[in-house]
């Protein structure tokens, strides 16, 4: 047993909001990794982007190689990199996010990274741009490259953070949280506490019927936070 706590935090729609942003850089990326126009767009809603990379070729037309893949990976990187300036007036870190992490950060006995479908370079690009790095340990992250299966991420994420620390989080210790039934799937299919914000697409209703411990409406309210992530 342990008195540390392990907290995974989701990105987009949770910490920061996008918009359709990223959406947009997939046509130019899927253009450079296959030569060919994007006809049918990517589908999210806490998926990893290993999973809508490769539906999104299959539904195009073209064979999920692996080599395909890492292209595409590569070229979506590269689009966030030229988007990086206008991150500041585009999108918007959610209300709460920097104070939260501030907050969980303070305490010393948790340890915060990410589980997210986002690929490890944007996920450093879309915190980055609001200052959202500070807190958190992105080497032990869970990240979107990893599989096609969004559950996979979060005990990938929890032996790094135990190698590193030398410890053991057991999963009542492991904290989830996110917008999407994906992350409370993710959160329960380990015995993990799923906390869930209704700051993205899926309202509280539908976040609770998933499985969620707790539901928030947002991440404004710091002592309906602290109850939830520690009790």
């Amino acid at each position: 047993m342990t008195d540390k706590r392990l907290v995974l935090w989701d990105i987009d729609h949770t910490l920061v909001d996008f918009a359709e942003l990223g959406s947009a850089w997939y046509a130019t990326a899927f253009t450079a990794a296959t030569g060919a126009p994007l006809r049918v767009l990517p589908v999210f809603g806490g998926r990893t982007e290993l999973a809508t990379t490769t539906e999104l070729l299959t539904a195009n037309g073209f064979e999920p190689a692996e080599e395909t893949i890492q292209t595409l990976f590569k070229a979506l990187v590269a689009e966030s990199e030229r988007a990086m300036h206008r991150f500041p007036a585009e999108a918007r870190a959610l209300p709460g996010a920097a104070e939260a992490l501030a907050a969980f950060a303070a305490h010393g006995g948790v340890v915060q990274t990410l589980v997210t479908g986002n690929l490890p370079e944007i996920s450093r690009h879309k915190l980055a741009a609001f200052d959202l790095l500070e807190h958190l340990d992105l080497e032990i992250g869970g990240y979107g490259t990893l599989s096609v299966h969004r559950p996979d991420l979060v005990p990938h994420a929890v032996a790094l953070a135990a190698a590193k620390h030398g410890t053991t989080f057991d999963p009542g210790a492991v904290v989830v949280i996110g917008d999407t039934p994906n992350d409370v799937r993710a959160a329960r299919e380990h015995g993990a506490v799923s906390v869930a914000v209704a700051t993205g697409r899926f309202p509280a209703e539908e976040l609770q019927a998933a499985g969620a411990h707790t539901v928030l409406p947002d991440l404004a309210d710091p002592d309906a936070l602290h109850r939830a992530v520690l009790g």
